[in-house]
């Protein structure tokens, strides 16, 4: 069964944010530094928000290796009630909107714990943390620079976005998957389509993990590859519902449609969810290569596309 994620940009941009309290400024968080709980200024929790996420990550088995890399005072988080999407963005107050659903008894003032979220909802949520990472990677040298891996991700990313998703096919209409045309992209929108290619398998790995314990009546398991979630990974890969879009750019096109959906061949490829596993997720790299092994291997590869590097 496929799972669609309704997130929405405003403004041209994405990515952000973890999460504070409505209200509560950059300085009563910049004390807590890769999720280490401290006591916050403000706020009726009496601690760091942020670490308190993590603390819940943790407990649900979650990943939280890229959430630790993101400073707490990075971002800004507010509640709305949102209509179209679940989320959206603001890049130039860095600042995320959820909707009130998200919110503690939808009442606009602190995040739901994640475990009182519905799977969907955690899995958007982590979608849009993974849109702050990416974010905060690429525009803090600092990051890269401590981290050998950030740097390759950094630079893998950049690769991908050239010869990947400069040229793609995409399904005009998305009911209709066979039905693909070949679109050139913009350097924006080229950039959007990966971000949100990964994002959307960042969200589908959370919303799967959780799935497979409540039908198996126990926590999530500790370790994300497990079979079960391979088999998951295998089924969704063959069907190619992990696959992102990008909001066109041409005026014309916007009148006809808010989001172009990649079609089904330039889903997420196995290097990529090799690279997100070991990285980000913090899986070894032995186990993200059996997650990738179990993918489609032979992907279609556009003309029209300059060569991708075998390895960052």
């Amino acid at each position: 069964m496929g799972l669609t994620f309704a997130m929405g940009m405003r403004q041209r941009g994405f990515l952000l944010l973890p999460v504070v309290l409505l209200g509560m400024g950059a300085a009563a968080v910049a004390g807590a530094q890769g999720g280490q709980a401290t006591q916050a200024t403000q706020g009726q929790e009496g601690r760091n928000p942020w670490a308190s996420v993590i603390a819940e990550a943790e407990e649900l088995g979650l990943p939280t290796q890229f959430l630790r890399a993101i400073p707490p005072d990075f971002i800004v988080l507010e509640f709305e009630d949102l209509h179209t999407f679940a989320a959206e963005y603001h890049p130039q107050e860095h600042r995320m909107v959820l909707n009130r659903a998200l919110s503690f008894n939808a009442a606009s003032g602190v995040l739901r714990p994640l475990a009182n979220m519905t799977h969907r909802d955690a899995a958007t949520f982590y979608h849009e943390l993974f849109h702050a990472y990416i974010d905060y990677i690429q525009t803090k040298p600092e990051a890269a620079a401590s981290s050998p891996d950030i740097a390759r991700l950094l630079e893998f990313l950049q690769n991908q976005q050239r010869c990947r998703y400069q040229v793609v096919n995409i399904t005009p209409v998305v009911q209709r998957k066979s039905a693909t045309e070949v679109r050139f992209l913009s350097e924006h929108e080229a950039w959007e389509a990966l971000n949100e290619t990964w994002a959307m398998f960042v969200g589908w790995t959370v919303w799967s993990k959780l799935e497979q314990a409540e039908a198996h009546g126990k926590k999530p398991s500790r370790s994300l590859v497990t079979e079960g979630w391979l088999k998951r990974l295998k089924k969704t890969d063959r069907d190619g519902d992990v696959v992102g879009y990008y909001e066109p750019e041409d005026p014309a096109e916007k009148q006809v449609t808010q989001k172009r959906y990649l079609a089904p061949s330039h889903r997420i490829t196995p290097r990529e969810v090799t690279m997100l596993l070991e990285i980000a997720f913090g899986v070894s790299g032995k186990e993200a290569r059996r997650a990738a092994a179990v993918m489609e291997q032979n992907r279609p590869f556009l003309k029209e596309s300059p060569p991708c590097k075998d390895k960052p």
